[in-house]
């Protein structure tokens, strides 16, 4: 690594678990997870509603380079998530309407990035799915360094390679492929107990006596 490049293999996707939690919302697997998955500062740039539910690609490069992620770009395959960790920085764009069309083309779903994009209106045109912490028209270098398919962070959250990764419009989380069905079955009913909670507000039912239990054990009558 005396070029500061590393490239390592894909890793194939786990579908039963992709299934699995395919519309789930983000915010309900945060909290069955012990609310300490997520991002921070990452959210989607289309006007219209979004959802993806795929593999990881992930890639780290150097602040407004992306000379790894053009060579990323080569290994997508149908259903990968392009998650792109470039330190947060949004002083150059990382990927725009070209390379979202090579990412389309060669199968991806979706792309995730802490950095900036730009040709924002492209990727509503084209519904092609992308979480992104700004926007930014400048250009970005060519000239490395850079890592494909590492353990990457991004918005707060570490994301390996493989992860199954969700996004819909409150944000992004990533699921260990190890984890994906136990959380779902989590998921799943948590998602139903919400359903209930929001019918009986709305029919008179609602009970929210906890607050009083919570306070009186704080010493708040």
């Amino acid at each position: 690594m005396l070029n500061g490049i590393q490239i390592f293999e894909r890793k194939e996707p786990f579908t039963d678990g992709i299934k699995a939690l395919s519309g789930i919302p983000t915010s309900i697997l945060g909290d069955v997870t012990g609310r300490v998955i997520g991002t921070n500062g990452i959210l989607p740039v289309n006007r219209s509603a979004v959802t993806a539910c795929g593999n990881a690609l992930t890639v780290k490069v150097r602040s407004g380079d992306n000379l790894l992620l053009h060579r990323a770009l080569r290994m997508l395959k149908l259903g990968d998530v392009l998650v792109v960790d470039g330190e947060g920085d949004i002083s150059r764009a990382l990927f725009g309407e070209i390379m979202m069309t090579v990412a389309k083309k060669n199968g991806a779903i979706a792309a995730v990035l802490d950095a900036a994009i730009r040709d924002v209106e492209a990727f509503e045109d084209n519904q092609f799915p992308c979480w992104a912490r700004g926007v930014n028209l400048r250009g970005p270098y060519k000239d490395g360094p850079g890592s494909i398919n590492i353990p990457i962070s991004i918005g707060g959250m570490v994301v390996n390679p493989g992860d199954i990764i969700l996004g819909d419009s409150d944000g992004v989380v990533a699921i260990p492929p190890s984890l994906a069905l136990e959380v779902a079955h989590l998921g799943l009913a948590k998602a139903a107990q919400e359903r209930v909670t929001i019918e009986s507000i709305k029919n008179g039912s609602y009970d929210d006596s906890w607050v009083d239990t919570m306070l009186g054990q704080k010493g708040v009558s």
